[in-house]
């Protein structure tokens, strides 16, 4: 098969031709058709990922057809076409036996702990419990956007963040992450305010139902615009970027009660940002995380999809061939992508 492999972090990436994976007992191979480019994988060639071992082939949004499976998948066969989370649960763990498979103690993730879909073939684990059915009215690159940015956001704005019908839901940085918690907190009827510093992401973040935005490279106090619009401060933050500039402004900017949602990585140097603790306990402000949606809770979203309630499609800016998704992956720490880019030619 051919795949992108990189064999030292920050090093090359090159195309190649590698063996086909074969499946596990409890597993299957799935013929990569659409897989996103995210800046997850960036963090990953980067170093930033201590799961990774070397060489590796990066990709974990992705969505395709089951070529082969493992003597003991039950719920799937050759032929079917699925996508999955990008945390894949054991299913055993105590984690995964409470329903909390996105954090399971033994989790799967391709593109991290193993080989992932940068390549025309990918092997995934635990297929019976972390497999979703793409329905035939989604194709493959829209149903490969929403396995780690789509899905994330989507869990933290509804899960994490509980974010209720005319509460103001602030998203701090509109990559794919951002637009992806803009465009879901508009559709459950949520006031919304995007915050980046570039135009282009801005004008997008509006077009997706962003009431207000932000340009912070042109405002002197972000918090204190954050107040102004909202009238008192964000009931939701969610940093959508992962800087500790964006997570700070996040949490200071809500309202008393509010909740702060952090979905972008905070990896490296950011590990450990400064929090204005002293707001989070004279507010009881609440800090959650959000790391990616069990595949359980993937109805809920694909029904909202299929209704005409959620367009995962428009957030889609560009599809490209492997060749050229290499080079998106190696220049995401630029931020000029508008939306989320797709590899759908191998």
């Amino acid at each position: 098969m051919r795949a992108a492999i990189y064999e030292t972090f920050e090093g090359p990436i090159e195309t190649r031709e590698l063996p086909d994976p074969t499946p596990a007992a409890d597993g299957v191979v799935i013929r990569v058709e659409a897989t996103g480019i995210c800046r997850s994988d960036w963090h990953g060639w980067m170093g930033h990922d201590p799961d990774i071992r070397l060489p590796h082939v990066p990709g974990h949004e992705l969505a395709g057809v089951i070529e082969e499976i493992g003597a003991e998948v039950t719920r799937w066969h050759p032929g079917d076409r699925v996508t999955l989370p990008f945390v894949c649960g054991c299913g055993h763990c105590p984690q995964c036996l409470h329903g909390h498979h996105q954090v399971c103690d033994h989790q799967f993730q391709p593109g991290f702990t193993h080989w992932g879909s940068f390549a025309e073939r990918v092997a995934i684990r635990y297929a019976d419990a972390n497999l979703v059915r793409i329905p035939n009215s989604v194709d493959f690159e829209t149903a490969a956007s929403l396995g780690c940015r789509f899905a994330t956001a989507f869990r933290a704005v509804v899960a994490q963040g509980r974010t209720a019908p005319g509460e103001w839901v602030v998203v701090h940085g509109c990559g794919g992450v951002g637009l992806s918690a803009i465009m879901i907190a508009d559709a459950i009827g949520a006031r919304t305010v995007g915050i980046d510093i570039k135009k282009e992401k801005l004008n997008k973040a509006r077009s997706l139902g962003a009431r207000a935005v932000i340009d912070a490279s042109h405002v002197e106090d972000v918090v204190q615009a954050v107040r102004d619009i909202t009238h008192g401060g964000a009931h939701v933050a969610v940093d959508a970027l992962g800087s500790p500039t964006t997570c700070f402004n996040a949490i200071a900017g809500l309202r008393k009660r509010g909740r702060h949602v952090q979905v972008g990585l905070m990896l490296a140097d950011h590990s450990t940002p400064r929090i204005p603790m002293d707001q989070v306990i004279a507010n009881e402000l609440e800090i959650l995380g959000s790391h990616g949606m069990q595949a359980h809770r993937y109805p809920e979203m694909m029904a909202m999809i299929a209704a005409g309630k959620l367009h995962p499609e428009n957030l889609i800016a560009q599809t490209v061939d492997l060749d050229q998704g290499i080079r998106e992956l190696q220049a995401m720490n630029r931020f000029d992508t508008i939306g989320v880019s797709i590899i759908n030619r191998f």
